[in-house]
């Protein structure tokens, strides 16, 4: 019952406050925190032969590290004060339904700013992307943080509590970082994305189940059965697919990485391909329907054990 309360605290706590930067631009986040140590170790680590082992090696130590913090955090006798505080920083709805607000705000002042706003929450090229092709990024990248920074951290604190989740983060950071499919990163950083993929699997089927019972879109569970195994991610697309077919529009589908094209299918072909600011700001809806939903189940789990 406990657990359930501490992270819906978590949950409001950061809904009401986000990131603020006047903390933020004093002390480093934690997640700052996490990523300037996975720099330090690509630097010294990855060259070299054996970098496999090394990257094993460096994700299970820095893993151990942070996970003894968390577990030293949680173990001083507050009544779960800094468990609550530790998850409501490290879970991020917050700052992603701003994120991507953002660029449709910006979208709406025209595609210079739509793409340098949706620049800052993707990976992809945007030199070339038209209005819709912006759009879609920010609606992609919605659905897939969703699962990523919301579902996925309350989902590991549930099952470990502030251990779970900061050890959560760590492995999605570093997964982020060096857990590329490239010639710098395919050994060193294979047990990172391994470990993200396995440690999302069940979260992001969580966040797909959640946008489709938020919405209420029958087309969103039969884009999820149709679709989302066909992503080049094991994860993604499930968030993606709920996504798509809750709002009717094609996602995914062909974009560029680093100059290089890739010719990825669509998710949910059939729907609409014309986006606009006013797609992205019906996902961000859609975000904090599925959030309320999950808060609520939350909610009633610790009064029914209480």
């Amino acid at each position: 019952m406990l657990i359930s309360v501490l992270i819906s605290v978590a949950m409001v706590l950061d809904s009401l406050l986000g990131e603020p930067t006047w903390l933020w631009s004093r002390i480093p986040h934690p997640v700052r925190v996490m990523g300037r140590l996975i720099e330090t170790a690509d630097k010294v680590l990855n060259n070299g032969g054996h970098k496999r082992a090394k990257g094993v090696l460096a994700l299970a130590g820095l893993l151990a590290g942070f996970t003894l913090v968390g577990a030293g955090l949680a173990w001083l006798p507050d009544g779960g004060a800094l468990e609550a505080l530790g998850a409501a920083i490290l879970i991020g709805h917050r700052a992603l339904v701003e994120h991507v607000a953002a660029v449709g705000t910006a979208l709406g002042q025209g595609l210079p700013a739509g793409r340098s706003a949706v620049s800052l929450i993707v990976g992809r090229d945007v030199a070339a992307l038209d209005e819709s092709a912006v759009a879609r990024a920010a609606i992609e990248s919605a659905a897939e943080n969703f699962s990523d920074g919301v579902v996925a951290p309350v989902f590991w604190f549930l099952l470990a509590g502030l251990p779970g989740i900061v050890a959560y983060k760590l492995v999605n950071t570093a997964d982020s970082m060096i857990g590329h499919l490239n010639d710098t990163y395919r050994d060193f950083g294979w047990a990172a994305a391994r470990l993200d993929d396995v440690m999302n699997y069940i979260p992001a089927r969580l966040a797909a189940g959640l946008i489709a019972l938020a919405t209420g879109s029958v087309a969103a569970v039969g884009v999820m059965r149709a679709d989302a195994g066909h992503h080049r991610s094991p994860n993604a697309g499930w968030p993606e697919a709920a996504m798509a077919g809750a709002l009717g529009v094609a996602l995914s589908g062909p974009r560029v990485y680093g100059g290089v094209p890739t010719q990825d299918p669509y998710v949910n072909a059939t729907g609409r391909r014309d986006l606009g600011p006013e797609d992205i700001a019906a996902s961000v809806r859609v975000l904090w329907r599925a959030w309320a939903l999950m808060l609520a189940l939350l909610v009633m789990a610790a009064v029914a054990s209480w």
